[in-house]
């Protein structure tokens, strides 16, 4: 289908280029001769949140923002730009920052953001932050798949102050290899900024999760690739069901599971993608109260996996196994509220079964929450020293966990291994 001329105008190339997907988005509906009520009825909001949309400087609802471009024809190319971060515009030799160090060489910088991966992952926050408003340069560091495969193995060992000391360095070369316009980079980019809300997320730093889990869905729609689109979904629905919006992270997860089923699933990575969406939306279901909807998915989750091996090969995008379908289920019960059902459901599960650190801390934790929810202090507790031995991080850094312990400390100071837990969680840096 041949594109509008509009679309190729320079006051199009002008509102990309400032970042206006709202004015874009405006453009096209008054091209069409669209009222801001017609168009909001095509999306189910007033004409005040239209109106609110096309105004905003700001994207608050990428979904919203999606679905208007596409009602009134915005060329995905376009919308990507205009969503796009904007591009280093300082000298590679001298950038501005907020911090003392006022003019400092990208090498100074990179030096100074790995010295103080020690510091602890809220002190690292800050070069995230920064990465997110203004695109660093380039680094010129080697490949990005060997280097995204590096930071993937970080976050599966739970060690998250590093990552979070590589992950400008991986936006910037990102956005650098996406310039080529080729699909397969603008999925490795995508890539990226999913591994970057899935640590986010796991720190607590929503809002952080929320931006790069929205940049991740644009950069994957770009590329084409359903398996990228899951991914970033995927990550984009636990953040909005740690915003308290279940019934919106629902929607998404079903539609990105249907995408995958509609491949035909005849590889085991289109297999194992759909198993994940499947164990995603049974837990945000769970949460939400939909007990009927959670353990079916949980179910048909199994199923699934059925055919996968024990062990994923490196590098595969989702590499879920059929005993951690089944640690899904002890999340799945314990956001029920059925504790019982919860331990019962891992009560076989085996670390060894988990390839990653990650992984096998996650055991720990999730039986920790069904064992607290029991009232059962010991347990939990050798459940928590458990996760903390197989990733420190895991215990350490996730809030609801470092929650548990606090409680555990006030509650039954002399239960063995609490005091252990309480000095390693006290250990996390500020």
């Amino acid at each position: 289908m041949p594109v509008d001329p509009l679309w190729n105008s320079t006051r199009v190339r002008e509102l990309a280029a400032q970042r206006r997907p709202g004015a874009l988005i405006r453009l096209g509906r008054e091209h069409r001769a669209w009222t801001l009520a017609a168009l909001g009825d095509r999306l189910g909001c007033s004409p005040a949140t239209v109106s609110r949309l096309e105004r905003s400087t700001r994207v608050v609802d990428l979904t919203l923002v999606h679905r208007a471009a596409l009602e009134v024809g915005v060329p995905r190319h376009v919308l990507v730009s205009s969503l796009a971060p904007p591009t280093p515009t300082v000298s590679t030799a001298t950038r501005v920052t907020a911090s003392p160090h006022a003019e400092e060489d990208p090498m100074r910088r990179r030096t100074l953001l790995t010295a103080t991966a020690a510091a602890g992952p809220a002190a690292l926050l800050l070069g995230v932050d920064e990465a997110l408003a203004d695109t660093p340069a380039p680094t010129g560091t080697g490949p990005l798949d060997a280097r995204l495969a590096a930071a993937r193995d970080l976050y599966d060992k739970g060690t998250h102050a590093p990552l979070l000391a590589a992950l400008p360095g991986l936006i910037a070369d990102g956005h650098a290899a996406a310039s080529s316009r080729r699909e397969l980079d603008q999925a490795r980019l995508s890539s990226v900024y999913s591994l970057a809300a899935a640590v986010l997320s796991k720190l607590g730093s929503y809002e952080q999760a929320r931006l790069t889990a929205d940049r991740a869905r644009t950069w994957a729609e770009v590329s084409g690739s359903p398996l990228a689109s899951a991914a970033a979904v995927r990550e984009l629905a636990i953040v909005l069901r740690h915003q308290d919006r279940g019934e919106e992270a629902q929607r998404l997860m079903s539609a990105a599971a249907s995408a995958v089923q509609a491949t035909g699933l005849r590889t085991d990575a289109s297999a194992s993608a759909y198993a994940q969406m499947l164990c995603t939306l049974a837990y945000t279901a769970a949460r939400g109260g939909h007990r009927a909807e959670a353990l079916a998915m949980t179910e048909e989750a199994r199923r699934a996996a059925s055919r996968l091996p024990q062990t994923a090969p490196p590098g595969r995008l989702f590499p879920i196994n059929p005993a951690a379908v089944d640690l899904y289920a002890v999340g799945v019960h314990w956001a029920l509220g059925d504790a019982g059902a919860a331990l019962e459901a891992g009560k076989n599960l085996r670390p060894a079964q988990f390839p990653t650190a990650e992984r096998k801390a996650r055991l720990g934790t999730d039986m920790a929450r069904a064992w607290w929810a029991w009232k059962r202090p010991e347990q939990t507790t050798q459940a928590l020293l458990s996760a903390y031995r197989a990733s420190p991080a895991e215990v350490r850094d996730r809030p609801a966990i470092r929650s548990i312990v606090h409680e555990l400390a006030e509650r039954h100071p002399r239960t063995t291994g609490v005091r252990e837990l309480r000095a390693a969680v006290r250990q996390r840096s500020s």
